[in-house]
């Protein structure tokens, strides 16, 4: 029985599936202090409890692009807890000399952030890590890179250096992204044939994060691969809850028409 967030489904088929209407995203109200902080951790990066709702936002814009802010845009992505927002912005003032990042909530401006190991201690510091844990930034730097290297070796065909490399990620206990680790690494497995490993996995990556659209299609893919096709069916349809914008998808669609010609075979005489 797979694990199902509570939302009210009564979608049974196929082409009922629909995107469901779901609470919309919050949206920062307090006003941002016209000011900068240091690179030491301040009040405002406080812990905040894991269920409480973070967005950082990044300036993309060309002067700080050319300074290297899309590197840091992959990095605070792919380190991220599954509670925290990253999205790129404009200009957050004076591009190039001043601020190149903002976290919301509580606001707070920060100088500039530089590199990855910079931006490994802002998330630390904004999701409040151990206090005895001082290396947690440069461990969630390593899982990064060793998740990365696993995607490049699943691309390949790879199968066993890239759960190897998952592995590795996992085993680095990074302060986030282990969602995503478990979620690749639980497509390796498929494509490896370890269906019971691969569930066991997105199932992993479902408790870190419930509303992990693509967790789901992993486990709608897992359940298709184990002729489970009602939960197959169940699991696409949180999945185009989660992201309505699911329903564009030519590689979504695809999904639901081999499940659908699937049960149409299973269900004939």
């Amino acid at each position: 029985m797979i694990r199902i967030p509570n939302f009210n489904m009564h979608s049974k088929s196929i082409s009922s599936l629909s995107p469901l209407n779901s609470p919309p995203k919050s949206k920062p109200t307090k006003t941002i202090p016209n000011h900068t902080l240091s690179c030491k951790p301040t009040d405002p990066f406080s812990s905040p409890s894991k269920n409480s709702n973070v967005e950082i936002r990044v300036c993309t814009n060309r002067t700080c692009r050319r300074q290297g802010s899309l590197q840091i845009l992959e990095t605070v992505l792919g380190i991220s807890p599954a509670h925290v927002s990253v999205t790129s912005c404009g200009c957050l003032g004076r591009c190039g000399n001043g601020p190149n990042l903002v976290v919301l909530s509580p606001a707070a401006m920060i100088s500039h952030c530089g590199t990855a190991a910079r931006a490994a201690e802002l998330m630390v510091e904004v999701c409040g890590g151990g206090g005895d844990d001082f290396d947690l930034g440069k461990r969630s730097l390593d899982a990064l890179a060793f998740r990365k290297r696993g995607e490049v070796e699943f691309e390949k065909q790879n199968y066993s250096e890239a759960e190897s490399l998952f592995s590795q990620a996992i085993e680095a206990k990074p302060i986030g992204g282990i969602h995503i680790t478990y979620k690749g690494r639980s497509a390796v497995r498929l494509a490896s044939g370890n269906l019971s490993g691969a569930l066991e996995d997105v199932r992993e990556a479902l408790v870190y994060a419930p509303l992990y659209a693509e967790a789901y299609i992993c486990q709608g893919d897992i359940f298709i691969a184990m002729d489970r096709l009602e939960d197959a069916e169940e699991s696409y349809a949180i999945a185009l809850n989660c992201d309505p914008s699911l329903r564009r998808s030519k590689a979504f669609k695809a999904r639901l028409q081999m499940l659908q010609e699937k049960m149409t075979s299973v269900a004939m005489p």
